[in-house]
């Protein structure tokens, strides 16, 4: 089975680590934090594996997805 790369953009990277970052301070803790990451890791493996998984866009070489 063929695997995809999925690429962030600079600016949807930032923005996750600002989120990461937001519920670290908001909770006080980690764990919040480290659940999201291994969601979203586990979603981008499942795209990675399946191209056609979420909502096309203007640009076809972009897919989107929401979760949750």
């Amino acid at each position: 089975m063929v695997r995809y790369k999925v690429e962030w953009s600079l600016e949807a990277r930032l923005d996750f680590i600002d989120i990461l970052e937001f519920y670290i301070k908001r909770n006080g803790n980690s764990a919040y934090s480290r659940k999201l990451y291994a969601t979203i890791n586990k979603i981008i493996r499942l795209l990675s594996n399946n191209p056609f998984l979420g909502k096309k866009t203007d640009d076809p070489s972009i897919r989107a997805l929401v979760t949750g």
